[in-house]
């Protein structure tokens, strides 16, 4: 079997220092105190994810976003027994990895385990998912699920979706696969490791998949939380307040199977968008209500590129259920606006993978700040209204029109607030 990243070029494996070709080559010294060593300039080579992925011989999505994850292409894959195809949106590299997976109708996946964690959004059908230790076939915990739900699956626990309707199941699929296989490069250890993580799934828990909406406070953030390994139906959930995107603005971070995969589920009110704000790569905004577009673009541009004569360098998804945008495309912290165009509420969820925008490495103790929802006149990152870009609101204002719908951005809103 060869490793993830080792591919045959002629009699010898490629390795992952060795060049392109396969081969490596010979050093050559500077000339001279003022020539630098090696080539300057490179092409960025294959991670053991890539590898994998072209392995797998289903499509490879690459882009900033897509209107909706139902117009991918899809091609059998033989490790699931499911069409399906990969989704790597700019930023998300080496972050957390990305599929969209159809069951067939009545039908069911291959079961799998690895050590990778692994969640899924129902974005088509309704059906079942069996979870076991291996080796205790006869404890398998069986839930199930329909459009909307969302659940996860504990590290290394083997599972298999079944399909309970005679049309094909649309899943979307979040993981940390290109974490584990970058740095540990050996699938035979990936999905073959005979290790169970009782301290994530306990096969004798019988309530392990029972919903939980209780609302808890995150210890980092003290942001409302939820601790619960499926949400039946997060397109219609309630949802608690919390104002710090735009006001009347709602959001919960479901917990799941003890993973580090963060997410949160977020809504702006109709006729009202959110404030730009910056932060780097990882996060992907998943449209799951309503429709509407994101802006995205480099910090380095500041606060009013439309104003700067900078538009150009401003990148735009629209998007409606089930489409995708990254909000940091290109790696670096970049500004991004999300933008709802719809008579009703406009609801997210932004998928982070393992990257908690709250656990910035520090030294323990450490003051951090919210910088996302903090102000840049106060050291966060967060636009204000009052001194944000004119085109945004204008263009936000026509595009309402449009659709006959009228705005809720109150003048007021536009008028800087002192604490």
């Amino acid at each position: 079997m060869l490793r993830i990243n080792e591919t045959l070029v002629g009699d010898k494996n490629m390795a992952p220092h060795d060049g392109p070709d396969g081969h490596t080559h010979d050093w050559v010294e500077p000339k001279d105190l003022l020539t630098r060593s090696g080539y300057g300039e490179f092409k960025a080579p294959k991670s053991s994810y890539d590898i994998w992925m072209e392995e797998q011989e289903i499509p490879i999505y690459r882009h900033i976003g897509i209107d909706k994850v139902q117009n991918l292409p899809l091609k059998p894959w033989k490790m699931m027994g499911a069409n399906a195809t990969f989704v790597q949106l700019f930023g998300t590299e080496g972050m957390w990895g990305c599929h969209v997976m159809e069951v067939p109708g009545a039908g069911a996946t291959i079961p799998v385990k690895h050590i990778y964690e692994q969640q899924y959004f129902v974005v088509e059908g309704r059906g079942s998912t069996e979870v076991w230790e291996e080796g205790q076939e006869d404890k398998a915990h069986v839930f199930e699920w329909q459009k909307g739900s969302l659940w996860s699956i504990p590290m290394n626990a083997k599972y298999r979706i079944v399909n309970a309707s005679s049309s094909p199941a649309l899943l979307l699929g979040g993981n940390t696969a290109p974490n584990v296989m970058n740095q540990f490069d050996n699938p035979e250890f990936i999905f073959n490791c005979p290790y169970n993580f009782r301290d994530r799934f306990d096969p004798n828990r019988e309530d392990y998949y029972k919903p939980s909406d209780e609302i808890l406070a995150d210890p980092i953030r003290g942001l409302a939380m939820t601790q619960t390994n499926i949400v039946p139906d997060i397109v219609d959930c309630e949802l608690p307040l919390d104002n710090r995107r735009s006001p009347g603005y709602r959001r919960i971070e479901p917990h799941m199977t003890d993973n580090n995969f963060y997410l949160w589920i977020g809504q702006h009110e109709p006729g009202r968008y959110s404030k730009g704000h910056a932060h780097g790569s990882a996060a992907i905004l998943i449209c799951i209500k309503g429709k509407g577009y994101t802006y995205t673009w480099p910090a380095k541009y500041g606060e009013t590129p439309w104003k700067d004569g900078n538009e150009d360098k401003v990148l735009r998804q629209d998007y409606e259920p089930v489409g995708m945008v990254s909000a940091a495309p290109m790696s670096g912290d970049w500004y991004h606006q999300h933008f709802g165009m719809s008579d009703g509420p406009f609801r997210l969820t932004a998928w982070f993978g393992p990257h908690h925008p709250g656990r910035t490495i520090k030294r323990p103790g450490e003051n951090a700040t919210d910088y996302g929802a903090i102000d840049v006149r106060d050291g966060g990152t967060a636009i204000g209204y009052d001194i944000e870009d004119p085109y945004l609101r204008k263009e936000f204002e026509e595009g309402l029109d449009s659709y006959g719908i009228k705005t809720r951005m109150e003048s007021e809103l536009y008028e800087r607030k002192v604490n």
